[in-house]
This record gives structure tokens, sequence and C-alpha cells, in this order.
């Protein structure tokens, strides 16, 4: 019965593509709303007109390379959170941080999403304390549309975009939807549950709604490890948006957004009773050899957050205008792993004003004043076993990190053949001095079949080791080195896209594109697994080397009407200098990945078929992980395996509703041995030992899963 439901879901090469009503400009491009004044601010000289959106797509208009992901992209799978909604990417490889907490981690240009700006609708966010939890807590449901832009973008947000930018479009108040729900259930007993409610309260007012709730039932252990695959999740999540349009064309956005998520992850033993015990963080004892006490982790993650906006026109057409930007974010972070114990709270500040004047059609200018301020409250305590003893590390404190910067911004089009941005940042960082950024972007249409794009920039961020490699935790080691310090990290990037748009094909959206980017560290923080055995060791890149390298092919043709093809294909080159080793291949960083996705609709779109299928390369993982399973020498050096994973899904199609149906990682891999470090008698990984490393993940953990849900859209009558 399997084979034959397998055999039926491989026939099906599909997606799915969806009847929307879409803004589009003069050039043909899809107006976004990623600017702060204006929901719809140039769509007065626009024609309105239904058509079928495509899921993923290069943006034609954008002076930088940015990939699309659409609504109907986001409806290609169950897309249960943000994390999820970048399968169909090759741009974006999403892995999981370690085999215990359920955190996901992304990369972009081969470097972790940390060195990634991730945008709100131009609002920083995911920033911190939020960073590995917070693809997780974006429901997929709740956006619009993301936009992934590669390089050194604009200075108007600040410079911590050290490989790009992703931007968020979340549902808007003005849409003409009071009512959106959408539920989902998997087989591994993981439920999912959006409502989104868009309001409109005379022709000044609206507002949105959006609530989320997920959590699972069971867990599983399918590789019988004794560790469970995923940890026991419930998040409770909800925003309210608020949008004034006033007459004299002064707009006001505002909102705030509360979230609850707790997970409790690691060991599942049985007792002499035959019942399940896991982890309980009030009464695990690292000295305790002989009973029953699971190893595990306990994390309450709890935040809210505020922000308002403003724009005032200063003249009739809008041609200068002045903005507010305000966001204050309260994230608090209660986490357990074992023996180790950190608690911390950070508050986070921004605001950003804005003066804007459009000259003419060929000239305008942007600048302005930003200021952002992160206050730390920590209390780290940990106790691990090592070289025959037992060692602690602690620290406790409040830390303010502050910066203020001033910035400039100039836009110089001719017509549409060519344009170019050139900003120029200048920031004060406290204890840091002061740090000067350029950035620079040029497009240019000889023709109007191809696109030549260049950028490059600095980036500069300060440092969260913990945070940023909340992975570390997952293991016995011993921390050295600057662990608690938030080195101000120094990258350059440099590169460029060609993208040719060839008249074939049943649509105008045919293309082939290129582009490659460079990414180079004059300072970084190290976060070392090699340099001495059973530690991990934290220090900073000084005058050795840091470098990526990023090449991307990607393919899109219509060869008949309603059927899609996209195949894109990445090869990344990460070197880094170790301490002890030299130049090396960045370990866990894989070497290409490559996706090909088929879309299919049926005639007024009743039926949508989808089907991805992606393979992802070797990467060069820790010399202690050599006796893993599938793990191959090469020159010295130790790799993964390659794999694929296929996906498939079907959405049948209903006045007002969409039910769906599908499958994920088809073929059923997974990486078989997640945990590393001495082994027990019964086979059993022991958690605390130095060598433990519950970290290592090249691969997926969970194997085939199935779901099932459904999309309800009350319309405006």
């Amino acid at each position: 019965m399997k084979r034959t439901i397998l055999s039926i879901l491989a026939m099906v090469l599909c997606t799915n593509a969806y009847v929307f009503a879409q803004v589009y400009g003069n050039s043909g491009q899809i107006i976004d709303t990623t600017s702060i004044y204006g929901e719809r601010q140039d769509s007065l000289d626009a024609a309105v007109f239904v058509s079928r959106q495509a899921g993923n797509y290069l943006s034609k208009g954008k002076e930088i390379r940015t990939e699309v992901i659409s609504a109907a992209g986001l409806c290609k799978m169950a897309c249960c959170n943000l994390a999820e909604s970048f399968e169909n990417s090759a741009s974006v490889t999403v892995g999981y941080s370690d085999a215990v907490t359920g955190a996901r981690q992304i990369r972009l240009l081969g470097l972790s999403g940390t060195y990634t700006q991730m945008l709100d609708e131009n609002r920083p966010v995911m920033r911190g304390l939020s960073a590995p939890f917070g693809l997780s807590y974006v429901p997929g449901q709740w956006l619009e549309s993301i936009q992934i832009a590669k390089g050194s973008s604009s200075v108007i947000n600040g410079v911590e975009s050290m490989t790009g930018q992703i931007n968020l479009e979340h549902r808007k108040p003005t849409d003409e939807k009071p009512l959106f729900i959408n539920g989902v259930i998997m087989s591994d007993t993981k439920m999912d549950l959006n409502i989104a409610s868009s309001l409109q309260m005379g022709y000044k007012w609206s507002t949105v709604i959006l609530g989320h709730v997920s959590g699972n039932i069971l867990t599983h252990d399918m590789n019988k490890d004794g560790f469970i695959d995923e940890p026991k999740m419930l998040q409770f999540n909800l925003a309210n948006r608020w949008l004034y349009q006033g007459d004299n064309g002064v707009q006001i956005r505002f909102g705030v957004r509360a979230l609850r998520d707790s997970r409790l992850g690691g060991q599942s033993l049985t007792d002499e009773n035959g019942k399940k015990v896991m982890y309980d963080k009030h009464t695990y004892d690292i000295r305790n050899t002989t009973g029953i006490d699971p190893w595990g982790s306990d994390i309450l993650n709890q935040s809210i957050n505020g922000y308002f906006k403003i724009g005032i026109p200063l003249t009739e057409n809008n041609s200068q205008n002045i903005a507010l930007v305000a966001d204050y974010n309260f994230q608090d972070l209660g986490s357990y792993f074992g023996s180790t114990q950190y608690l911390a709270s950070q508050h986070s500040g921004f605001a950003n004003l804005l003066y804007q004047n459009e000259i003419n059609e060929s000239h305008k200018f942007t600048v302005g004043l930003s200021a952002t301020l992160d206050r730390y409250i920590e209390d780290f305590n940990r106790t691990v076993f090592h070289e025959a003893k037992y060692e602690n590390s602690t620290f406790s404190g409040i830390t303010n990190l502050l910066n203020a910067g001033v910035f400039g911004e100039y836009t110089f089009h001719a017509g549409e053949k060519f344009s170019a941005i050139a900003g120029l940042r200048g920031d004060w960082y406290y204890k840091a001095g002061f740090r000067v950024s350029p950035r620079l972007t040029l497009k240019y249409a000889p023709i109007e079949e191809i696109v030549i794009r260049a950028n490059g920039g600095r980036g500069l961020r300060r440092a969260t080791p913990l945070v940023d490699n909340i992975g570390v935790f997952s293991t016995g080691k011993l921390f050295k080195g600057n662990f608690n310090e938030h080195l101000l990290e120094d990258a350059w990037t440099f590169g460029g896209n060609v993208t040719y748009y060839i008249p074939v094909g049943a649509s105008s959206n045919t293309y082939l594109s290129f582009d490659y980017f460079r990414t180079q560290f004059a300072q970084q923080m190290i976060v070392d697994y090699e340099h001495f055995a059973n530690v991990i060791d934290f220090y900073s890149l000084d005058s050795k080397r840091s470098y990526t390298n990023s090449y991307q092919l990607d393919f899109n043709i219509e060869p008949i009407e309603r059927f899609t093809i996209t195949a894109t294909f990445r090869y990344t080159d990460a070197k880094v200098e170790l301490a002890d080793r030299g130049l090396v291949e960045k370990p866990m960083t894989s070497r290409y990945k490559g996706v090909l996705n088929l879309q299919y609709a049926t005639r007024l779109n009743k039926w949508i078929f989808d089907f991805t299928a992606s393979v992802n390369g070797p990467c060069r993982v820790y010399d202690f992980m050599k006796g893993m399973s599938g793990i191959k020498e090469k020159n010295g050096n130790f790799y993964s395996p390659v794999y694929p994973l296929l996906y498939a899904q079907i959405t049948r199609r209903f006045k007002g509703w969409d039910v769906y149906v599908g499958v994920e990682n088809i073929t059923n891999f997974r990486q078989k041995d997640v945990i590393c470090g001495s082994v027990k008698d019964n086979g059993i990984v022991n958690p605390r030992q130095p060598s433990f490393d519950a970290s290592c993940v090249w691969g997926p953990l969970m194997g085939i899963k199935a779901n099932a849900g459904f999309r309800f859209t009350l319309w405006k009558k």
C-alpha cells in the first residue's frame, strides 16, 4: 500500500498557482509594499487585473537581485512557519541547529542566518535572543510575500545585512478578507492553526488580527537512539496591526504582538515501572551515573513587541515626505540544557527618522538618523565533566549595546536602462568607536531582455556567541575563550547578477539568471570545535582569513499554459582559517544544492499540483564525526553524503475553500546518527561524557511525513 501511494504521488508532477488580484507597474513588475510610506503609493499609474501568480520568481524591477516567494509560493507546502517556506529556494538553505531543541537556522550565500538581516516590513527583527527560534515564530499563512535580497542592500535600516536581507510582508489591514482560517495536521501529530481577520472601519481606519497556535501530541524516536527526534512543543502567537490613512495623506501604522513558546526535548528513557521519563530541570544531576535521570533541554520563550510608524507628506504629490519608525521588543529566554542554565532577557529599541525628496523622475535622495539599543540581562551557569573532573563556567550581569548612526542614500534613474543607488552610513558603536559603511548598487538593462546588476558594501553587526550558536548548549564540551563577548563583526560583500529573459513559452516570464557573490570578513567571531578535543573555543578572527564565494544559476519557463518549470542550482566555496589548522573548508556548510519545481494547475485552478525535488551536496564535518553512519573520507577530511528530498502536494479549490494533502521527504531519507559521544552498553549515547554532542546535524532529522489541511477565506461583499 505504501509503495502504491508513493508511486501515485511521484506521478503527480505538479504545483500550485492561485488567482490573485495583483497590482502591476508599467514595466510589468508586481508592486511591493516594503516602503514605509504608502500601501499602494505608486499604483496611480498602474493597471489592476487578475493573473495567475508565480510561486517563486526573480523581480525584474528591483535594483538589487531579489527573489520573491509570493502568497502562492507560501501555499506550495504545509508551510507551517517561515523556516518551512524556503524549501523551494536554493538561495536559502534551512537546517537544524541541533538534534534537541528544534531550533532552525538558515544559510544565505553560504553563511549563517545571523549575517542576514531579517525585516518585518522594513523593521529589523529576529535579533539577539529571538534569533535561534525566530523562524518558527512567523506562521507562513500570516505572510503575503517574502523578498530575499542578496548582497549589500540599503543603508536605511542599518548595516547588519552582510549577506542580504529577507523582508516579510504580512497580511494587510486593507485586505478584503474579513476572515481567513488555515489548519493542518501532520502524520507525526504536529498541528497548526492560523486565523487572520482584516477589518475596515470607515475609509480611514483598518486593522488586521492574526492568531496562531501549534504543537504536537506525540513524540518519536525513529532511529532508536534514546533521544526524541523533535521536542514536545506548544506555541501561542497573537498580533494586531492597525493602519490610519488621513485625508491629508498622513499614514500611521502601529501594532503589537505577543508570543509564548515552550519546548521539551532530549532523552526519553524507561524507568523500572515501564514508564517513559524525560528531562526534569529541577532534579537533573550530572553526577548521577546510576539511576534514571534523562538529559534534555527545557526552553521557554516569551516575547512582546510593539511598533509605530508615521509618514507625513510635505508636498501635495508626496515628492517630499518625512517618516518615523519606532520599535520595541522584549524577549525572555529561560533555557536549561542538562546541567547548563542560561536565563536571559533582552530589551531592544529601534528608532529611524527619515526625510525623502524625489527631485524629479531621475533623482531622489533619503537622509536620516537612527539608533539601536540592546540591553541584555544574563545568568549563565554550566557544569561539564572534562579531563576526569567537573568544571564550572558562570557569568551574570547586564550588558548594554548601543549604536547611533546618520545615513544618506542617493538614487539615480536614467529611464529604464540604468539606475544607481549610492549609500553612506556612519555609526558610533558603544565601546567600539565610529565606523563608516559605504554601499553601492548598479542596474543596467542594455536591451529589454537583459538585466545586469552589481552591488557591494560593508556590513557590521554585534555577535552574541552563545545565542548565535545555540547548538553548543546541546553538548558535553567545555567552553573556552570569549563566549560572553559581543565582538563587532566586520565584513565586505561584493557581487552581481545577469538575467536574460527569453521570448519563448506560454508567458513572458521565461528567464535564465546567473549570480556570484563574495563575502570576506575583516573581523568575525569563530566558534571552533576542532582546536582542542572536547572543547568549543570562541575567539576572534583578527588577521586570519574567512571568506565565502557563492554561485547560483536559475531557470524558469512556462512551456505550456498553467505548467511551470523552475530549476535552480547553487554552489558554495566557503573557507575559514582556524587556529592550528590553517585555511580549511568551513564545517557543516553544504557545497551545493539543486532544486527542481514543477507546477501545474487545471482550468480555473480547480486542481493544483506541486512537485519539488532537491539534491543536497556534501559538507565537511568535524573529525570526531568520522565514525558516524554515511560519513566518508576524502583527502584527509570527512564529508556527509549527498542526499535527495522530494515533496508533493495536491490542492482542490472550492468556492472560499482549499483542501490539500501532501507528503514531505518522500524518499524517507534522514540522518541516521545525530548524537555523537561515548556509548553505554545498551547502545545509547552517554550525555554526561565530554564527547557528547547533539549539534552535529547535516541532514533531515524526520523521515517521510504526510499532511492534510484546509484554507477557508471569507471575502468581503
